[in-house]
């Protein structure tokens, strides 16, 4: 029989106690062609060898990142992750760790967690991080509840060259917060006038750099003026190789840095699960999302580590807490701080610069097919070009022929006809030369 917890008198109970009518209510939010009416169309039983052969049989179909030119980028980047990192973070005491309550019996998860904290300081170039956050994009919405608990204030100022699915959780956030978030037309070229968006009601400004359209910002301006209204500016990257190039948003006047980890340590992973990073100013620190490692000593006076300003829910009064976050992404971080520690501040800075060569060297590829145009002045290993046709159907035709090639921004950006045409791309350390002739010579034929 199967186990049902509940009676309908219980479930009656709860939904008068919410106030509610039905079940249904409570998914009001969700559209109603992305719910699920009815069972999937599978078998309702079948033997473990009948279920991995058709599990694979559908796993056959997909194309994998690795089998072919792969150019897709907009907030996922493949890279190559060494056999180190996969063959350490297996390791049983590791897999099996969980929160670190217990400081005398998890001092080598709390010392991870510390060095990963300095990792991302040191990175950003801010004074502290804390140990993580699930991703970049509830990061950035963490991020900006927190700038409105500092100013006071409910108005946050989003960049048209944030990332649409960020862009989206600020608002879901801000929607359900009472809160103002006001959103610029999307930016490719980089050339908004966010500065005249701030004024004496701005809580933060929210500026992505590299932007979802490859560009970068001088984020020095817009931090002068943020200051000088009393807002807070919120640096926002979904590619953290860029800082082993580009100035860290810390030197250039950012209040907080947040943004996307996986890059360094942790594969596509199908979309998931992403490790987010988190950093701020000294002054903020008590108003700071997550969890946050700390050094100490102990009774004896050696070198020891505690979860220190735990100001979550499962450690204070709900109503102080400074998030309802529930964990941190433990294993993604781990695999980001021994990848980090592999490669060093050297590593980190020429892995940098092969992402940014290889990019160029597709930007000169791409140019020379009659009819595409790239709009990027300033990028680092992505940009965004516009192509003579739609590029959804553009990147399908290309997925044809074995060429895995962008994002189109429509996808993210859907019913905005002056976009379809816009195709993001990125190149990183895995793309050969090979890999980007195959990429331009596919495109001039389908293009043609």
């Amino acid at each position: 029989m199967r186990y049902l917890p509940l009676t309908d008198t219980d479930r009656s109970d709860m939904l008068a106690r919410v106030g509610v009518p039905g079940i249904d209510t409570l998914f009001a939010d969700i559209p109603e062609k992305a719910r699920l009416n009815g069972l999937l169309d599978l078998p309702k039983r079948a033997s473990e060898m009948q279920v991995e052969r058709q599990l694979s049989a559908l796993a056959a179909k997909n194309t994998s990142a690795g089998s072919v030119p792969f150019f897709v980028g907009a907030g996922a980047y493949k890279h190559h992750v060494p056999a180190t990192v996969d063959h350490l973070i297996q390791r049983s005491e590791f897999l099996t760790s969980y929160t670190p309550y217990q400081p005398e019996i998890t001092q080598g998860t709390l010392q991870y967690l510390f060095e990963f904290q300095t990792q991302v300081a040191r990175l950003t170039a801010m004074d502290v991080a804390n140990a993580s956050m699930y991703d970049g994009s509830t990061g950035t919405g963490e991020a900006v509840l927190m700038a409105h608990r500092i100013t006071k204030r409910k108005k946050a100022v989003l960049s048209g060259g944030l990332h649409p699915q960020y862009r989206d959780v600020v608002e879901g956030l801000s929607n359900m917060a009472n809160d103002e978030a006001v959103s610029l037309p999307a930016d490719p070229a980089g050339t908004e006038d966010i500065l005249a968006e701030i004024d004496d009601e701005t809580s933060c400004v929210v500026v992505q750099s590299p932007s979802f359209y490859g560009q970068l910002i001088d984020l020095k301006p817009i931090a002068e003026k943020a200051h000088e209204k009393g807002a807070l500016l919120i640096a926002v990257f979904t590619e953290v190789v860029s800082l082993g190039l580009i100035e860290p948003p810390g030197a250039q006047g950012a209040d907080i840095v947040v943004g996307e980890g996986q890059s360094i340590g942790n594969g596509l992973n199908f979309g998931g699960p992403y490790v987010g990073l988190f950093a701020t100013r000294q002054k903020y620190i008590r108003q700071m999302p997550g969890r946050l490692c700390g050094e100490t000593i102990d009774a004896e006076g050696k070198r020891g580590f505690v979860l220190t300003l735990s100001t979550r829910e499962q450690h204070i009064r709900r109503d102080k807490a400074t998030s309802n976050i529930c964990t941190n992404s433990g294993l993604c971080c781990l695999a980001f701080t021994i990848h980090m520690a592999l490669l060093g501040q050297a590593g980190l800075t020429r892995l940098a610069r092969i992402n940014h060569a290889n990019a160029v060297a597709l930007k000169m590829a791409l140019v020379a097919v009659p009819g595409v145009e790239v709009l990027n002045a300033a990028y680092f290993n992505e940009f965004t070009v516009k192509l003579p046709k739609r590029a959804d159907a553009v990147v399908e035709a290309l997925a044809e022929k074995d060429i895995l090639a962008g994002v189109p921004v429509s996808r993210l950006e859907p019913g905005k006809t002056d976009l379809e045409n816009l195709l993001v791309v990125a190149s990183t350390e895995v793309n050969t030369e090979e890999d980007r002739a195959a990429f331009a010579s596919a495109l001039k034929e389908v293009l043609a």
